[in-house]
């Protein structure tokens, strides 16, 4: 399952990637048929986000901490400091590990958007197994 990723480099300037995260066919409950299933990941809060109507563009920014973004409506384009965009549907998640540096830019589709933000301190590292 790819994952797109915005993240810095020492210098302060940002980039995209994309990282697979691996998966296995297992059921999720014990009458259910298996299906891709990745690995379970520490998270430390999960905040919903409504993003009203006509909010464009969010200045350059960084993260507190690493998120995982999951866009339920509406869509947005990221740009990094070294010019690359993409362009993020709803029904995407991101994961943003930029949390020093210039940041990213943020521009936001003309409609309302719910987004679900969940904080990983370890970004999407395995945890030992």
């Amino acid at each position: 399952m790819k994952c797109l990723r915005i993240y810095a480099t020492s210098d302060g300037e940002s980039h995209f990637d994309e990282i697979e995260l691996p998966t296995t066919k297992r059921p999720v409950h014990p009458d259910a048929v298996p299906f891709d299933v990745t690995a379970s990941y520490l998270a430390s809060r999960v905040r919903f986000t409504h993003i009203p109507t006509g909010m464009r563009e969010v200045a350059w920014h960084t993260v507190p901490e690493p998120v995982l973004t999951v866009r339920l409506d509406g869509s947005v384009e990221y740009e990094t400091s070294d010019g690359e965009v993409r362009h993020v549907q709803a029904g995407s998640f991101v994961l943003v590990e930029d949390t020093h540096g210039k940041g990213h830019l943020s521009r936001h589709s003309p409609e309302a958007q719910t987004v679900i933000w969940i904080s990983l301190p370890n970004g999407l590292d395995l945890p030992p197994a």
